[in-house]
């Protein structure tokens, strides 16, 4: 089973891995290495998407770290933790009125943490919501919650498969069976697929097998 990594990065020296954790202790490690003689090249990626990410490690510590506050990756991550993961999660606009459908709510009525956003759909799809009992935006809701059930696994072992070629592309692009590799990936075949990489450098491939199939660096599930 794939799991979704948290808001966390991996750093690289060539072939190397330097570090793994939040962006500001994986920024700090990669300051320190580039200013004792990395060889590099010297890679962060997203353990989230498997793409390279850059940073300005001038000044000093406290410098980068200022700078580090305001780079795009951090605000995804709080925009992320601040809003639910899918737009449908969410109350909805009613199609008659436009108003918000918790704000015509009586008094008191819990507002479950939902939040406001435009939805817009065919009037077919309207008249079956606004027919269903409780609503459009709770049946959105019950929707939402069943596909997320049905197509759940489906949707995090996409999602590690495409973080997965993105770093092997970055990483591994030149290394033998590379291109076989990224076959048995999108077959999820993990046996073969370990099979495979199992001659590339060692921090590279465990960080492969790792965004693909949810295992820890040192192999534990």
């Amino acid at each position: 089973m794939s799991h979704d990594f948290p808001s966390l990065y991996t750093s690289f020296d060539g072939h190397r891995r330097i570090a793994s954790g939040p962006l500001e202790t994986v920024a700090l490690a990669v300051k320190q290495a580039v200013e004792t003689g990395a060889v590099g090249p010297v890679l962060i990626f997203d353990d989230t998407t498997g793409r390279s990410i850059d940073i300005d490690t001038r000044g000093s510590d406290h410098e980068m770290l200022a700078r580090l506050a305001t780079h795009p990756a951090n605000a995804d991550d709080r925009a992320g933790s601040a809003q639910p993961g899918n737009p449908f999660d969410a109350a909805i606009n009613s199609p008659d009125t436009g108003e918000p459908v918790d704000q015509r709510r009586g008094r008191g009525r819990p507002k479950l943490g939902v939040v406001a956003r435009e939805v817009t759909l065919l009037p077919r799809h309207w008249e079956w919501l606004t027919a269903q009992p409780g609503g459009a935006s709770v049946v959105l809701r019950k929707l939402v919650d069943e596909a997320k059930r049905t197509h759940g696994e489906k949707d995090r072992r996409r999602r590690a498969q495409e973080r997965t070629y993105h770093f092997m592309s970055a990483m591994a692009g030149d290394m033998p069976f590379f291109e076989e590799a990224a076959r048995v990936l999108f077959a999820n075949d993990q046996q073969r697929f370990r099979d495979l990489v199992a001659a590339w450098p060692g921090d590279v491939r465990d960080h492969a097998i790792a965004l693909a199939f949810g295992t820890n660096h040192d192999g534990a599930v």
